[in-house]
């Protein structure tokens, strides 16, 4: 029995969208016909995203020359070796700056300390000729194509205008949000030897003012390669001033403003290959050192560019927010709105900070259109009562984005009843390893509950069994089949690329195995049912953690909650840990409760044979939990870098309970 929709745009509204008019451009009639013809003929696809996104340079020949076609993509012996755009040179700052008027490029935000509260606007001019001295700055100082420029930064304006100034002369950028712990910023940029440090002076967190600048004397004595610290005032910004910077030996340290005190009004950028190596992000690192993911330029711009304009509907008029670190990739994937002509809200510190109301008052300020989260801050939301459709205008807000987990069923009721009933509530599901999406929102589709909208367009996304067997409307392995422009280029010190296949391509033959757990549904949607390395597989079946999730914190007394698979007597037991309201205890009666719970809306063998009430939950420094690091806490197994993790004293709640002794 087919479910219906909990929402579906309007005739007008699908008239007006990019995508119903790109899909007019290639004449196809609706979207599965979309998604084929995009599989089907990659290079056609691809060179007509990159002519409707208006990238630059333009593409000179006609699409139907063959000749012209056969240079877009050249497949390689290996899905990863396929090439894209052999004969395009292009800079990504470039595209990011086309537009060059009075109109708003950056709304930076932030806790109310933050600049006394006032939120500062940076025109899309300012910004180019902001762009342009920090440029002439960093040339002078010797950076050049290929060298890496770190930032250890905040959600700031200046951190967009770094990357873009590092960018615009073919560096490599690199970033980690200031709470990272010391070790957890030597294993990055440790690994990627950088010529420039950003930084600010401090940041905001929760209310506190945290200083920056002694972590950073500590980073740079690790970090032989660096010549450059360059220090943008964030925590002064009222007073305009720094506090003294440091002095520090073999490193020349710079104020932001000395950076931007030249005359240089124009840029000059260095146009380089395609693949030219744009950013380095990092994996998790909660199981070994984290793995340098390098992405070229030229597939993370045009990525994105589908990505944006297609599936998020963002328009030049549009207020584009996504509530992010600059260490998370969602960051890199909000900034590159800068290529549509949209207006970017930034935020920086905590999204509850004096509560939970924080951020719907600044969508109703700057009449933001797009507004992206993630999954448990909905939840976390829903908990709290907050109902921001009675409180604010959100007259302006077009799409709701979620995305870090899975969103449970009841969070897409949560959406439509207490934020707004007409909003596409798009869950999207990717990762930093492609620094993109696999599947994601659709203005033109309806939304169905608990399902992420469609698999993306140029995205060959399957779920397959262990045997390589596609599977509909059922669970495996999500995979993709064919190349697609965003494949990183490899990993950064691999110089025979076996991390970099063994981490993707081990477990199906040139197939991408991302990693997750998954199904796709009679809507040609698709469920994410959690991490497969965090499968539960009591009794051999295997259940996916979300499952349990959803069931488990709908209950008004259950706050988070987080379950692993315990080794027990030549099986796996699943168990389950809740942080409850306060002054509440996990009494026997909320156990049953709990556990009738999971029983009624799942299956017996979901149903966790250990309930144990804990404190805090470890996650990482984006927010996610790490079920792999506690499973590795309840076995007594050394937990390997736990400077990855925002709060690793939370895995000593796991180690020795007697609770999972018997």
């Amino acid at each position: 029995m087919t479910s219906s929709a909990i929402w579906s745009p309007s005739k007008q509204r699908i008239e007006r969208s990019n995508m119903h008019e790109f899909m007019q451009q290639v004449g196809l009639d609706n979207y599965p016909q979309l998604h084929q013809w995009s599989i089907d003929q990659p290079a056609l696809f691809w060179s007509n995203i990159w002519q409707y996104s208006k990238l630059i340079p333009a593409l000179e020949k006609p699409l139907t020359d063959a000749e012209q076609l056969q240079q877009v993509m050249i497949k390689g012996d290996h899905f990863a070796s396929t090439r894209w755009f052999s004969q395009v040179k292009m800079n990504f700052a470039e595209n990011l700056l086309q537009r060059r008027d009075e109109g708003i490029a950056l709304i930076s935000c932030g806790e109310p300390e933050l600049n006394n509260g006032i939120d500062r606007r940076l025109s899309y001019q300012d910004l180019y000729l902001q762009v342009a001295k920090l440029a002439f700055s960093l040339k002078q100082m010797g950076v050049e194509p290929g060298d890496r420029i770190a930032a250890f930064m905040p959600n700031t304006q200046e951190t967009v205008v770094a990357m873009l100034a590092a960018t615009s002369l073919g560096a490599i950028w690199s970033s980690c949000s200031p709470d990272f712990g010391l070790q957890g910023v030597i294993d990055r940029f440790g690994q990627i030897e950088p010529k420039v440090l950003f930084t600010t002076e401090g940041y905001y967190y929760g209310g506190k003012t945290l200083d920056s600048l002694a972590k950073v004397e500590q980073i740079s004595q690790q970090l032989p390669s660096l010549k450059q610290i360059i220090v943008a005032p964030h925590t002064h910004l009222a007073q305009q001033d720094l506090p003294e910077l440091p002095t520090l030996a073999d490193v020349e340290v710079t104020s932001w403003s000395q950076a931007l005190c030249n005359g240089c009004d124009s840029i000059d950028f260095v146009r380089l290959p395609f693949d030219h190596p744009l950013y380095i992000m990092y994996s998790s690192g909660t199981t070994g050192v984290p793995k340098c993911i390098v992405h070229s330029a030229g597939g993370t711009l045009i990525q994105h560019a589908k990505e944006l304009r297609l599936h998020t509907d963002v328009k030049e008029q549009d207020s584009l927010f996504y509530y992010s670190t600059c260490g998370w990739m969602m960051w890199n994937w909000l900034i590159s709105g800068l290529s549509i002509g949209a207006s970017i809200v930034l935020y920086d510190g905590s999204p509850f900070y004096p509560n939970g109301h924080r951020l719907w008052q600044m969508a109703e300020q700057h009449n933001i259109s797009i507004f992206g989260t993630s999954a448990k801050y909905l939840a976390a939301l829903e908990k709290a009562h907050i109902q921001p459709k009675q409180d604010y205008d959100l007259s302006a807000l077009k799409a709701v984005l979620s995305t870090g987990s899975p969103l449970a069923h009841e969070s897409f009721d949560y959406v439509y009843r207490d934020i707004k009933q007409d909003v596409c509530l798009s869950s999207i599901s990717g990762g930093t390893d492609i620094i993109s999406c696999f599947a994601l929102g659709n203005p033109i589709l309806p939304v169905y509950r608990g399902e992420l909208q469609c698999l993306g367009l140029g995205m060959a996304v399957d779920i397959f069994d262990d045997s390589q067997q596609s599977l509909r409307e059922e669970k495996g392995e999500l995979v993709c089949s064919q190349p697609f422009p965003s494949c990183p280029i490899g990993f950064w010190q691999d110089s025979d690329n076996n991390k970099f296949m063994q981490a993707y391509f081990s477990l199906f033959d040139n197939i991408w195995a991302h990693g997750d757990y998954g199904e796709i549904t009679q809507h040609q949607g698709l469920i994410i049912h959690g991490r497969s390395d965090a499968v539960l597989n009591p009794g051999g079946v295997r259940i996916g953690t979300a499952e349990i999730y959803r069931q488990v914190e709908q209950l008004d007394q259950v706050i988070e909650s987080i379950a692993i698979g315990q080794q027990w007597q030549d099986d796996v037991r699943v168990v389950l840990f809740v942080i409850l309201q306060p002054e509440l205890s996990l009494d026997e009666d909320l156990q049953q409760l709990i556990r009738q719970q999971i029983r009624s809306h799942t299956t017996p063998r979901h149903v966790p044979a250990k309930i144990i009430q804990v404190t805090d939950i470890p996650r990482t420094i984006s927010g996610k939990i790490v079920e792999l690091a506690v499973r590795k806490a309840v076995h007594n197994e050394t937990v390997k870098n736990t400077d990855a993790l925002k709060n690793p004293e939370a895995l000593n709640l796991y180690k020795n309970l007697p609770e999972l002794q018997v």
